[in-house]
């Protein structure tokens, strides 16, 4: 056990101690700050000028036309950064529409519309073309075509005789998000953002899993390789067992990567009190993240740790570890689903499935959806089982595969080895 201890302590130091490790543990919180303090510089301007756009337009009655030219026209009053010059005719619609194709090949016009039909009683319809728009013109055109619905919906409540004034006031109605606290009068208004970040605490306690299990395995691989290439791994092999070799490796990775997800979650978890986001973290939700994480970065890494000790290079992994990582992504695939249906039918199939045994998990219980006990007793076990049942494969594959050089052994060799007491 000292040893295992020993190696766990080297593997700890050895990693947390290089440039490219500190650098990469701090980017992430440092991330964060920079997108709370940036987040308004980034988000697209409402406000930002563009060259005019330029529309024609053909429409099949003067009523509609005055209509388009009525919300054209107020869009450029209160938009005079981002103006759009038009043009409306009544024109015949076969010989309007190939002039405006046209036009538009030869880089006069940015949009041509042709309405048709009786839009006014619901019928017809609005025919928009364009001709190798520009990424930049893309939310203008948007606009436009917001603009022409909204002057054929305002000729549709004129002809039916309706204030669409009114009815807007009437089906316009404010609502409220209150959030009770503990006791009377502690109460505060729930904006979108809270209810956003709501949604998002089970994907952000899934991830944290995953990037701590699949983060630091990574470090796993490249560690063994690079130590069997520089024939370090023999000098350590003189001193300890394979199998205590294997356990301190994976006992060190497992403490770099709790202190990872620590800061990583703490610098969440304050960004999200900077921005006044309350978010609950019960501290039986903590307990089983780190039950959790530990099972599961054990299992990941007894695998990658067998893998690794057959390979010479980390190109040589990497189609071993493809079959395994997609059992990982398949839940980061199908957050939304699992949030939404905790105790669905795929939540609880994958919830015994090992490899993915961790995040499922950790996500049902953060959705704050009552997840029966028995199921949680029954996942651990089932992680338990496949935890030891691995690490005794992944020992033996590692006692024998670590000291081997050259070309990386087959199924059956590797079964060989398996089969040997």
């Amino acid at each position: 056990m000292r040893k295992i201890y020993r190696v766990a302590q080297r593997e700890f130091l050895e990693t947390v101690k290089t440039r490219t490790f500190l650098l990469g543990l701090l980017l992430i919180p440092l991330f964060i700050v920079g997108i709370i303090l940036l987040g308004n510089r980034l988000a697209p301007r409402k406000d930002a000028p563009r060259p005019p756009v330029r529309v024609r337009v053909t429409s099949p009655s003067e009523p509609l036309s005055d209509k388009i030219k009525g919300v054209l026209d107020g869009h450029n009053q209160s938009h005079p950064h981002a103006s759009i010059t038009y043009s409306v005719t009544t024109a015949g619609a076969a010989t309007a529409r190939e002039q405006g194709k046209e036009d538009l090949r030869e880089g006069r016009l940015d949009a041509y519309v042709a309405l048709e039909g009786d839009l006014e009683g619901g019928q017809g319809a609005v025919h928009f073309f364009t001709y190798k728009p520009r990424p930049s013109q893309v939310d203008a055109l948007w606009a436009v075509e917001r603009l022409l619905r909204e002057a054929v919906i305002n000729r549709r409540y004129e002809t039916r005789g309706l204030d669409r004034k009114m009815l807007n006031e009437i089906s316009s109605v404010s609502i409220q998000w209150v959030e009770l606290g503990e006791g009377q009068g502690q109460e505060r208004t729930q904006g979108e953002g809270q209810r956003v970040a709501r949604m998002m605490v089970p994907f952000a306690f899934m991830y944290l899993i995953f990037l701590g299990i699949v983060g630091m395995g990574q470090h796993m691989i490249s560690s063994i390789i690079e130590e069997k290439n520089s024939r370090i791994i023999e000098v350590l092999l003189s001193a300890v067992s394979p199998f205590e070799l294997m356990a301190g490796k994976i006992a060190g990775l497992a403490g770099v990567g709790l202190a990872v997800m620590a800061l990583w979650g703490v610098a969440a978890y304050a960004a999200a009190q900077w921005q006044g986001i309350k978010v609950d973290v019960g501290t039986d939700l903590l307990v089983y993240g780190l039950i959790y994480y530990v099972l599961g970065f054990v299992l990941f890494s007894a695998i990658l740790a067998g893998v690794g000790s057959i390979c010479n290079t980390i190109k040589e992994t990497q189609s071993l570890m493809m079959p395994i990582m997609l059992v990982f992504i398949i839940p980061m695939l199908a957050w939304a689903r699992l949030a939404q249906e905790p105790n669905g039918e795929l939540a609880r199939v994958l919830s015994y499935v090992p490899p993915a045994t961790p995040m499922v998990m950790v996500l049902r219980l953060s959705s704050g959806t009552e997840v029966w006990m028995g199921e949680v007793i029954l996942s651990l076990l089932v992680l338990v089982a496949s935890v030891l049942a691995t690490i005794w494969l992944g020992a033996k594959v590692f006692r024998t595969g670590i000291l081997m050089y050259g070309k990386r052994p087959g199924a059956r060799e590797i079964l060989r080895w398996l089969r040997e007491k």
